[in-house]
């Protein structure tokens, strides 16, 4: 009869043997080890091979990858839709906006900056020919610049200056196209009566004909008047006038063919006022020709009238007047507030 203390029978572990030896070896006397199962190595999952066409999952893969090359291949169509190109005829639509803006452009350029005006007279000679244009400049006026001796200007006339009406087509079509061009300033106007001429003394001055050498004198100082046509005289006819304030004496450089101060001095027996300029008349100061292109060149104010002494005595003490009246006040204030500190430093009476 078996012992009541020992165990029933023992199951044998898988794969020892039922004593407790080695698998198939001899059994062994004492009890078994506790049995470890060693950690197998995990193979790498083998490659998952393509699935055909017809198979179970192809259809969802096939139906994505068309997908994305069907996007890719409509980006380019994509983007030519959002780079739409202009329609035909919108430049046909714009074209009058375009012009629009050109013309107001053109009239702010004509009535504030500078001005084309055509030479039709012989009287500025040889320095302006008849058919030249000139760049009359509108700007410098609006911010108080006035004319200077030397300097070449176009001026309304004051009243008398021009004989007769400008020569205008007698064709309806184009003088209407002339007024309409000249209107904002693209070509000069057949109906302005305006006058380009020298400027040789300005408010104060005392312009005379002429010294021994026969030159023109401002304030006594003879000019040196390498500008005048050749051959011509700086005057024919003595004058001696005194320039009224705001106003400007002017002459042709074509002495011999210009109605200028000169020929209006005489005719109005002596008026200084009928033969000058008022200063307000000035449209602007040429300063360039421009048109036909080899006669290109610039109108500057002449070397003779910046000699010392040219400028008018009255001048200078205009001048001093203006720098001793704040230097007036100023000693005034001075000992004013001397005579107040004074004052209230002094012990009481």
């Amino acid at each position: 009869m078996p012992d009541s203390d020992s165990a029933g029978p023992s199951v044998p572990h898988p794969g020892t043997a039922p004593d407790g030896g080695a698998p198939g070896g001899p059994p062994s006397d004492g009890p078994a080890p506790p049995h470890e199962v060693p950690v197998a190595p995990v193979p790498h999952a083998p490659p998952v091979p393509p699935v055909a066409p017809g198979t179970p999952g192809s259809d969802a893969a096939g139906g994505a990858t068309a997908a994305r090359e069907a996007d890719t291949q409509d980006e380019p169509a994509k983007a030519k839709k959002a780079k739409k190109p202009p329609k035909k005829g919108s430049f046909w639509r714009e074209l009058p906006l375009l012009l629009g803006i050109a013309l107001v452009l053109a009239l702010i350029i004509k009535t504030f900056l500078v001005q084309a005006f055509s030479i039709p007279s012989e009287s500025m000679e040889d320095t302006i020919k008849v058919g030249d244009r000139v760049l009359v400049d509108k700007l410098t006026p609006w911010f108080g610049a006035e004319p200077e001796r030397g300097e070449v200007v176009v001026f309304k006339d004051p009243g008398g200056w021009l004989e007769g009406e400008p020569e205008q087509s007698s064709n309806g079509f184009v003088r209407g196209l002339q007024k309409g061009l000249s209107f904002v300033g693209l070509m000069p106007s057949t109906n302005e009566k305006d006058l380009i001429k020298r400027v040789i003394g300005v408010g104060g001055d005392t312009v005379e004909c002429c010294d021994d050498q026969n030159r023109i004198l401002v304030n006594g100082v003879p000019l040196n008047e390498t500008y005048l046509k050749p051959g011509v005289l700086p005057s024919d006819k003595p004058f001696k006038v005194t320039v009224p304030k705001g106003r400007i004496w002017v002459m042709g450089d074509n002495r011999s063919n210009s109605r200028d101060s000169r020929a209006h001095y005489e005719l109005s027996g002596g008026d200084a006022e009928a033969a000058t300029v008022d200063k307000d008349q000035v449209i602007g100061r040429a300063f360039t020709v421009i048109w036909p292109l080899g006669r290109i060149h610039w109108l500057g104010v002449p070397d003779t009238f910046d000699q010392k002494g040219l400028a008018s005595s009255a001048a200078p003490m205009a001048l001093g007047a203006a720098g001793a009246v704040p230097l007036l006040l100023w000693r005034r204030r001075w000992v004013e507030s001397r005579r107040s500190d004074a004052a209230a430093g002094a012990p009481p009476a």
